[in-house]
């Protein structure tokens, strides 16, 4: 005898309350595949593609590195950078270069929040809700920032204005209003 259910079954289509998390997934695959497709047009294979016998070309994978979180404007992800010995030069991947850990987006933001008038200390609180519980902004990376805004700010306050050509725009004019 069969037996009967009335249990739903769950899809494994996202609903709206994942929806974010889901995409933050699907973007650090993408992203992942992008690394591993450059190492591919690097290497001239694909991963576990054996070398042409005669005359190859040099260079071979080596794993990959320590995971690294990037934020992005949706959100932060881990990336695997992959390692790449036997080659002239150093792999340095085109889609996130060594060292950055913020996308333009962040980048932009960030100034613009700290003029609006969030303080330094709160930038960690304000970008984990925003970015995911992996945005660290600590209080004193802002204020490294807060360094090189001002350093931006007063070399474009001590610029030369005589090299500039202005522009005028003159208006005249009445506006007379009909119907009393």
């Amino acid at each position: 005898m069969e037996k009967k259910s009335t249990e739903r079954v769950t899809l494994s289509i996202p609903t709206w309350e994942d929806l974010e998390s889901c995409l933050r997934v699907k973007m650090r695959g993408w992203l992942q595949n992008m690394l591993e497709a450059e190492v591919d047009e690097l290497l001239g294979r694909a991963k576990s593609k054996r070398r042409k016998a005669i005359d190859p070309a040099p260079g071979y994978r080596n794993g990959y590195g320590k995971p690294r979180r990037l934020m992005l404007s949706n959100g932060t992800v881990t990336l695997r950078r992959p390692r790449v010995r036997g080659v002239e030069k150093r792999f340095e991947s085109r889609l996130p270069p060594l060292f950055v850990r913020r996308s333009c987006g962040v980048d932009n933001l960030l100034p613009e929040l700290y003029l609006h008038g969030l303080a330094q200390g709160d930038f960690d609180l304000a970008l984990r809700g925003v970015l995911g519980e992996d945005a660290p902004i600590s209080a004193n990376t802002v204020a490294r920032l807060k360094e090189k805004w001002s350093a931006e700010w007063e070399e474009w306050s001590t610029r030369r204005l005589d090299q500039l050509e202005e522009v005028y725009l003159w208006v005249d004019g009445s506006y007379v209003k009909a119907g009393f």
